[in-house]
């Protein structure tokens, strides 16, 4: 759906890029950016030095280096915002439904989207409007119906974040940031306000501590997995998610560098999504990041979005299934790019995109990577 909507656009598909293996979800140790068929993505911003961030790596890292205009990645949770921050680029992890997964295995339904990744906030708007639609191969985007937009141009705003009310996030998404990284939060917070902005400093996700655990994710990976490869050809031997494993084991040395307890872990569930565990863990992220946790402090303080250092945040929109956008905001001494990272409710993606749009146009903050041959 996706392809076919970037085609009607107009868009030229250049090709695809190398993904962290399985979008990150093979290993608790494999670095953002590996594959065993593409290799180490590598940073244009400092290759081999700064983490590239993932799983869409190479989405990220091409765009910033220059060698298109957009990207689409997709995301589970921090997948597109993580790598957009350092390769200092928009990312865009739009409200779950609002665009189309039929074609994407997910690790979860529940969270998973596609977005866009560009340099530009008008860049990234041109393109999620290029995506939205409804898909009837994926039901939950039947929901949009009058919430979605084809043109989300006329969102853009210089003049966007004057009168706009927005929740500084700092206790321990700030204590994942460097003093430098710090110093450049800090004076982005101070633009907003220069630019108009009401900041409500700080505020408190009030569910922001919950026990959370990825059980959701360890249970629907299995059941996504299976259903799309049963959509491929009858020749393909690989069937199930257990014929992937076993796969891996028989080429071990090329595939298995860093192990494959994740899928092994999945592959364990039953697969029906009728365990009571399953059942009470999806129920429990929904109350926690969306009732009690987001709808409740966006309520409180009467915000238009929260403001996170770098992509810090990126978990609890993403079990709530809510939008957050992520801008650069600057480089610390090493050249590794910052950013910061807004969030809102479902479907408020005008809303953080007119936001974004003014910050930048306020900072202009992003400079191209500087890239040498050896």
């Amino acid at each position: 759906f996706v392809v076919t909507k970037l085609r009607e656009a107009g868009a030229v598909l250049l090709g695809k890029t190398n993904l962290t293996e399985w979008a990150n979800y093979i290993s608790n140790d494999m670095p953002d950016g590996y594959s065993s068929r593409g290799g180490q993505v590598l940073n244009p911003y400092g290759p081999g030095v700064l983490e590239v961030g993932g799983s869409s790596s190479g989405s990220a890292a091409a765009i910033a280096a220059g060698f298109a205009v957009v990207a689409v990645g997709t995301e589970t949770c921090g997948s597109i915002l993580h790598p957009a921050e350092h390769n200092s680029l928009v990312g865009i992890k739009p409200t779950v439904g609002l665009i189309s997964r039929s074609g994407i295995i997910p690790i979860s339904h529940s969270q998973d989207t596609a977005g866009p990744m560009a340099r530009t906030v008008t860049d990234a708007a041109i393109l999620l409007g290029a995506l939205t639609g409804i898909d009837e191969n994926d039901p939950v985007t039947g929901k949009t119906e009058g919430l979605g937009h084809t043109d989300y141009l006329p969102f853009l705003d210089a003049d966007g974040l004057r009168g706009a009310r927005i929740g500084v996030v700092r206790s321990r998404f700030l204590a994942e940031c460097d003093d430098e990284e710090i110093a450049l939060y800090e004076a982005a917070i101070e633009k907003l306000r220069e630019a108009g902005a009401t900041v409500i400093d700080a505020v408190t996700i009030p569910t922001e501590n919950a026990k959370w655990d990825r059980q959701v994710l360890v249970h629907e990976f299995k059941v996504g997995v299976n259903a799309y490869l049963k959509t491929l050809p009858a020749s393909y031997p690989i069937r199930s998610l257990q014929d992937v494993i076993a796969f891996n084991q028989a080429h071990e040395e090329q595939a298995l560098l860093y192990g494959q307890e994740l899928l092994v872990e999945s592959e364990r569930t039953s697969g029906t999504l009728t365990e009571p565990e399953y059942l009470a863990n999806l129920l429990f992220d929904l109350e926690m990041t969306q009732k009690q946790g987001l709808d409740a402090v966006m309520k409180e303080h009467e915000l238009d979005a929260l403001l996170y250092p770098g992509s810090t945040g990126y978990a609890i929109p993403a079990k709530a299934g809510y939008p957050s956008i992520t801008v650069p905001a600057g480089y610390t001494s090493a050249g590794k790019p910052f950013g910061i990272m807004l969030t809102g409710l479902a479907f408020q993606e005008p809303t953080l995109l007119r936001l974004a749009y003014a910050y930048e146009q306020a900072t202009r903050l992003r400079v191209a990577p500087s890239m040498t041959t050896a």
